[in-house]
């Protein structure tokens, strides 16, 4: 059979076989495994390698015929590449994934205090790196001395890296520590890359520190490890290339604006031109309730509809490469600013007062466009990561598509 994959307990998440075929030369695909069928699998399969991912890069270690002096001294695998005696010989791509994350932040950070959420695989690699960088680190698990109970004992921390899954999809929106209790905090870097910002590299950016994803550092360690899979180098410049492709591809594009500014007709366009799903969060709250949103409006009020809205724009938001049309009053509910930028590049669509529809728009009518438009538009402006004048959906849709290589 021979080609080569990834192997880990679940894997609807990965972007690994996207980044495989970014590298070409080979056949990729994906192997979720339960425990108990592990070693059984690491004997038997005919692939020619495959990465390993949580939770079985410390599992493998004694399934290896033999370990690279990288793996060895790391105590983790997540590439395992066939013997010609048969077996595997397991290799650390992480490793280089990581210090391609940490970049040059690592000559600024030399001597500061950083934690280490996690004692996993990934946790191992991370120490590894942080050490022959001659940065001092403090390893928090949910037992020990150094324990999610104990943190603040580390106002010190100047480096904060999450390896733990909390707040991986799906379980988006959760997060492993609260950053305030670091005062001198300069850098978060959360190794969880779906979401594209989790809730910990959300919380960061609210506090003004610098964060980034795991995304730079999956697609260093791919890259590595399709290297070894074929057994030659690939160019420098892929990496980084492969990041920006990728973050395109999976990056939602979520409209806000007022009533009638032709969101939704903006992202059918957009999505025709795209071939990307489109969601409508009103059309969404409408079947989930079971009627208009003028006769829910009537029936329960506003408070009732905004959480029937942020219960839609929370199921929608996690998911990826989608364009999403919100309601106008959707950036009413702070909480809704998290689940848009989570995972999405944020779009206001302006039009002038006199030209927005009101027909059957319960709050324009009652309220009043003036006033609605008074309110909300220094929360479109705050919420919004670029702004679009839209005065015909297709051109404005067509023009989005250019700008964003979409």
């Amino acid at each position: 059979m021979g080609g080569f994959g990834l192997i880990g307990r679940t894997l609807a998440h990965s972007f690994s076989p996207a980044i495989h075929a970014m590298v070409g030369g080979y056949d990729y695909r994906l192997y979720p495994l339960e425990p108990e069928v592990l070693a059984d699998f690491v004997a038997h399969t005919t692939l020619d390698g495959f990465n390993v991912t949580i939770p079985y890069k410390q599992a493998v270690l004694p399934l290896c015929r033999e370990l690279s002096a990288r793996a060895a001294a790391v105590g983790s695998v997540n590439t395992m590449l066939r013997l010609p005696g048969g077996g595997f010989r397991g290799e650390n791509t992480d490793y280089d994934g990581f210090s391609a994350l940490l970049g040059a932040d690592a000559g600024r950070l030399r001597g500061q205090q950083t934690l280490v959420l996690g004692s996993g695989g990934s946790a191992q690699t991370v120490c590894a790196v942080l050490s022959d960088r001659g940065i001092p680190y403090t390893v928090i698990s949910r037992t020990g001395a150094d324990n999610y109970q104990t943190l603040h004992r580390h106002g010190d921390t100047a480096l904060v890296v999450n390896t733990t899954p909390v707040g991986m999809y799906p379980h988006n929106g959760e997060s492993p520590v609260d950053l305030s209790l670091f005062p001198e905090c300069r850098l978060v870097l959360d190794l969880i890359y779906n979401p594209a910002k989790t809730a910990l590299l959300l919380q960061a950016e609210r506090l003004g520190i610098p964060a980034r994803s795991g995304l730079l550092m999956l697609c260093a360690q791919g890259v590595r490890a399709g290297e070894l899979f074929l057994g030659r180098r690939l160019p420098p410049t892929l990496v980084a290339d492969m990041a920006a492709r990728i973050s395109r591809q999976t990056m939602n594009i979520v409209l806000i604006g007022m009533p009638g500014c032709g969101k939704s007709t903006t992202a059918r366009y957009l999505s025709a031109l795209t071939g990307r799903p489109m969601a409508d969060t009103d059309t969404l709250v409408a079947e989930a309730a079971g009627m208009s949103i003028p006769a829910l409006f009537e029936r329960y009020g506003e408070a009732h509809f905004r959480a029937l809205e942020t219960d839609v724009l929370r199921r929608v938001s996690k998911e990826s490469g989608q364009i999403i049309a919100t309601g106008g009053g959707v950036v009413t509910v702070p909480e809704n600013r998290d689940l848009i930028h989570q995972n999405s590049l944020c779009i206001f669509l302006e039009r002038d007062k006199e030209q927005l529809a009101v027909a059957d728009r319960p709050l324009s009518a009652r309220v009043g466009i003036d006033r609605l438009y008074e309110a909300r538009l220094p929360l479109y402006r705050a919420w919004s990561d670029a702004a679009y004048r839209n005065d015909h959906s297709q051109t404005t849709a067509e023009q989005i598509r250019k700008d964003l290589q979409l």
